[in-house]
């Protein structure tokens, strides 16, 4: 009899989407995408051991604003787990945050790409990697690119990932902002901004797949771009300051990551993340900042 842990830890990545292009509104709400994702090195850890009944704890920067019960999306990748193998959920979920909390760097499906991870090794489910992906999907849009990691182009809400080749590591420095942007409040402030206008079919960036490649981070810089980014400063006009204390301070390029409001600038090397990393924390524009290089693995056991 194959003998189960007594406890499981997975380390999963924050991500930064290099470019989110954004379709009109489908008839299910959502919106089609061309997201290429690439995961950096900020991470939660999520461990997992047996307990009488589903429990979640949350230590780390703005813990308290993460939901500790059912609705957390790593207690609902245990429930939906555990219903597929005829188990019932008896774990306790304990995550670490580092990554920033409704910042547009995916940390809530980050945990839930760790919970499944986790919850498959301590139940030794044996689950399959197409499994947990199409678990993860389920569950949310950005789920499965955290459990994969590296860098990605997402399409139909996300989901449907296509793994892509980086040939270097890319130097990022975020600025976490105070309070969190609501991520459909995002897309309802996009569409609302395009009005009636027509939307393109959403297309991933030829040049930005090629600056993935070769690792050519000025390449990548001209490339980088968020179909989100007028809604996310149309509802957080302050981060227009924040960027531009980024782009002053040598930045090569200057996003909102994501849903917002964290804002992502991407340096040409680690002396000049370190520099742009200081102005923006002398400037008064943000809440605390953040140095890291991508691309960076997807959910691992610890």
């Amino acid at each position: 009899m194959t003998r189960r842990p007594a406890s499981v830890t997975v380390r999963v990545p924050a991500k930064v989407n290099v470019q989110l292009a954004v379709g009109g509104p489908r008839p299910d709400g959502f919106h089609d995408l061309a997201n290429v994702f690439l995961a950096v090195g900020l991470y939660d850890e999520v461990t997992v051991v047996p307990a009488e009944e589903l429990r979640i704890t949350v230590a780390g920067p703005d813990a308290g604003q993460v939901p500790a019960d059912a609705s957390n999306l790593a207690a609902r990748a245990a429930v939906a787990l555990a219903a597929r193998h005829g188990l019932e959920p008896r774990v306790h979920i304990h995550i670490v945050k580092d990554i920033p909390v409704a910042g547009g760097m995916a940390g809530g499906s980050a945990d839930a790409a760790g919970a499944l991870v986790a919850c498959d090794a301590l139940w030794g489910t044996g689950a399959s990697r197409e499994e947990l992906l199409a678990i993860c999907a389920e569950l949310g849009s950005d789920v499965p690119f955290s459990l994969v990691g590296g860098a990605a182009l997402g399409r139909g809400r996300g989901e449907l990932l296509e793994p892509l080749e980086t040939g270097g590591t890319f130097h990022w420095v975020f600025a976490v902002a105070d309070g969190g942007l609501s991520t459909p409040e995002v897309y309802r402030e996009c569409d609302r901004l395009r009005g009636d206008a027509a939307v393109p079919e959403p297309e991933a960036s030829p040049a930005l797949i090629e600056a993935l490649r070769t690792g050519d981070a000025v390449a990548l810089a001209a490339s980088l771009a968020n179909d989100l980014q007028p809604a996310a400063l149309s509802l957080r006009p302050s981060l227009a300051a924040t960027l531009a204390a980024g782009a002053e301070a040598g930045a090569l390029a200057a996003l909102v990551s994501g849903s917002g409001p964290t804002t992502a600038f991407l340096a040409k090397d680690a002396e000049s993340a370190h520099a742009v990393a200081g102005v923006l924390a002398a400037s008064g524009t943000c809440r605390t900042v953040r140095v890291t290089t991508g691309p960076a693995q997807g959910a691992t056991l610890v």
